[in-house]
């Protein structure tokens, strides 16, 4: 096995929206594949809640064997779930559930924090290692996909509330994903199923990176960028495949793990890429781990990466160094002990 399959199958965060390991993903995991999304169906995403039928199915017990089974594959795996304070919560009644939005916004930081270091302790138990969260956005205009998941309308209550659910989750032993970066305060459509773009004026956009800036002290381990277009930042590319984007995150004195927002997304693709080739585009501005569904075919997207490193349109390093901080990360984090 080449070295160079081993580092593009460690960059992929395949997602899934059930409990299967398949062929293809045994594979992944045989040929360097160290992270898994354990995501939920496109109508558990709209409707912010898992289904019945998955809540009355699907046990901790269940849960905890497949992803024991993932950690044996990958030799030590990140597992990644959407774990939202105030929006989607994978693990629906698996873990202690922390307070709703409303109820944040009065509870004194070490009540939030206690709250979050409990339910990522719970879930840490069941072989999780990253949660894809929490949401840093804050909506001032129209934002179809993230109504209902942002938690407060201004700066610096969402500062304070992210903070301490940061460190209450890094506490108990996961990462978190403080998501998506630049911010999202206007946006023309949801990017999950329009080519959406933010409609907001640099000043705009600086007030919303001011946010990613102030929460950044907390600890978060990882920061996803998001998948839309972003004028006031980058004229061309979506955030998740923006040079200037991860750019500007780093500058920020952010030295985590860029991962980006789902590749699969109409406002990603635009019309214009292909998935493999959003992920090629991804690597090359800068993102470490990139989110797309593992109904793609991994075996070929792995190709076109390692195609685009021998054609010379990827530097080796790049696809080397994003690989070696994902396994990095992971060995840090499937070693971590929690007291």
């Amino acid at each position: 096995m080449s070295q160079l399959v081993l580092d593009a199958n460690a960059v992929l965060l395949p997602a899934i929206d059930n409990l299967e390991l398949t062929p293809a993903l045994e594979q992944y995991f045989a040929e360097g594949g160290k992270t898994l999304l354990l995501g939920e169906n496109r109508a558990e995403y709209v409707g912010r809640k898992m289904s019945e039928t998955r809540c009355q199915s699907e046990t901790a017990v269940d849960f905890a064997a497949y992803a024991a089974l993932i950690h044996q594959k990958a030799g030590g795996a990140i597992i990644a779930l959407d774990q939202e304070p105030a929006g989607i919560l994978r693990l629906h009644g698996m873990v202690p559930q922390i307070p709703g939005r409303d109820a944040l916004l009065t509870m004194p930081d070490e009540e939030i924090y206690a709250s979050a270091f409990a339910m990522a302790k719970a879930a840490r138990a069941l072989g999780v290692t990253m949660f894809l969260s929490p949401v840093v956005d804050v909506i001032t205009g129209n934002n179809p996909w993230l109504q209902g998941r942002t938690l407060a309308d201004d700066p610096a209550n969402t500062i304070r509330i992210v903070s301490a659910f940061i460190k209450g989750v890094e506490a108990a032993g996961i990462i978190t994903v403080a998501k998506h970066f630049p911010g999202h305060p206007d946006m023309d459509g949801d990017p999950a199923t329009d080519i959406a773009t933010v409609i907001a004026s640099k000043d705009d956009i600086d007030r919303a990176i001011s946010v990613f800036a102030g929460v950044i002290a907390a600890g978060p381990r990882a920061i996803m960028t998001g998948p839309a277009l972003v004028p006031a930042m980058d004229a061309d590319m979506p955030s998740s495949l923006s040079e200037p984007t991860i750019s500007a995150l780093k500058k920020l004195d952010f030295a985590g793990l860029v991962v980006s927002d789902d590749l699969d997304a109409p406002a990603t693709l635009r019309d214009r890429f292909d998935v493999p080739g959003a992920a090629i585009e991804a690597l090359k501005a800068g993102s470490d781990l990139l989110l797309l569904s593992a109904a793609n075919d991994l075996r070929a997207l792995n190709t076109r990466i390692c195609q685009a490193v021998e054609n010379g349109d990827l530097p080796a390093q790049r696809l080397a160094d994003a690989a070696n901080r994902v396994r990095k990360l992971a060995g840090q984090v499937t070693a971590q002990t929690v007291v």
